[in-house]
């Protein structure tokens, strides 16, 4: 089975149908959330979106890694990496979807 991905046409057309804006007027709106979104996470904000989740950028220190393949040290440098936090509303939608599955 292959998984299908919601892209940000898919978004765009979902607003142009549900809200009536014009299609490049959906197209702007979606983009225009997705700038903020990434603009705030950039500036070290958390995102958060009710019944959804949270985004947020998390500091990673240094430290030392290993390569799988050969064994050797690697030193992995500090980094900022995003993360996702879903809802309590979301994690029982999911769950909830897994059972309609099986």
């Amino acid at each position: 089975m292959a998984a299908k991905t919601l892209t940000r046409m898919d978004l765009s057309e979902a607003v142009f149908r549900e809200v009536g804006l014009s299609r490049n007027e959906s197209a702007q709106l979606v983009e225009r959330v997705l700038e903020l979104m990434s603009d705030a996470l950039v500036q070290g904000e958390q995102v958060k979106i009710s019944s959804f989740g949270t985004f947020s950028v998390r500091s990673k220190t240094a430290r030392v890694g290993r390569n799988p393949k050969t064994g050797e040290e690697v030193p992995i440098l500090p980094r900022r990496v995003l993360t996702f936090r879903p809802s309590h509303l979301m994690k029982e939608h999911v769950t909830s979807g897994n059972k309609a599955d099986a």
